[in-house]
């Protein structure tokens, strides 16, 4: 009795559709997805009153041909749950990285404090950077007006005018991140590099000091989306300690 009573349901559930379909063929108004979906919405209970049509009707699949609502919506979840997974590996993945790169500056950090001259606090920057890092190149290029040319001797230190350069990328920002012009590359690291730069002003009671610049030969590496919280603590201590060994 119940599962003809089902039926009945079922029947009546069609022929009411039907009954729209007819209606709306004689205004001459096609029947559309967004029809369907807004009489589904609208009646929430059609599959609790037609439980039967959850299995019965078939849905094509690429992979496995023809399945149920009910295995599409498993195949759904489980598609869910494994893009959760992907996430989450990928949070765990850059959270070891961030925690990576905390333990690399607090050790950098420490090391520059005790440094005793400006040619230590050189050294360990481009150890640092070529060495633990891997990047490509560091360079420090000192601002004339600033720094006396003889305050510092270092195989770091750029000594072609890169006032051009400054000017240019970091007039009115802190940092630059991406790709800079041959002449560029030439002034900088007095060679072309073919990845991506990254520039940090370095300033000091509002006097500006020159910049840092470090390379990597992955184009990508240096993004101007950038987290710069790291690089804004960096660029503090190094100008503070540099302004105290050579000005």
């Amino acid at each position: 009795m119940k599962k003809q009573s089902r039926k009945n349901k079922a029947k009546t559930e069609l022929n009411s559709m039907n009954e729209v379909q007819e209606s709306i063929n004689s205004d001459e108004i096609p029947l559309t997805d967004e029809l369907v979906l807004t009489y589904l919405q609208d009646n929430p209970e059609f599959f609790n009153r037609n439980p039967e049509l959850v299995t019965s009707l078939r849905l094509n699949d690429i992979q496995r041909g023809t399945v149920s609502l009910v295995e599409r919506q498993q195949q759904q979840l489980r598609q869910k749950v494994h893009n959760l997974e992907d996430e989450i590996t990928q949070l765990m993945s850059v959270a070891n990285h961030n925690e990576e790169l905390f333990i690399l500056y607090s050790d950098l950090y420490l090391r520059l404090i005790d440094s005793q001259s400006a040619e230590e606090i050189l050294d360990c920057l481009h150890q640092a950077t070529t060495e633990l890092l891997s990047l490509s190149a560091f360079k420090l290029w000192l601002n004339p007006s600033a720094v006396s040319s003889d305050a510092i001797k270092h195989d770091c230190i750029s000594a072609n005018d890169c006032a051009g350069v400054m000017q240019n990328r970091l007039t009115n920002e802190d940092y630059y991140f991406g790709r800079i012009q041959a002449t560029e590359q030439d002034l900088i690291f007095s060679n072309q590099c073919s990845g991506s730069v990254v520039l940090i002003k370095l300033e000091h009671n509002q006097q500006d000091l020159g910049f840092l610049a470090i390379s990597s030969k992955d184009a990508q590496h240096f993004d101007p989306r950038m987290d710069t919280l790291l690089l804004s603590q960096f660029k503090r201590l190094v100008a503070k300690l540099l302004h105290q060994h050579i000005c």
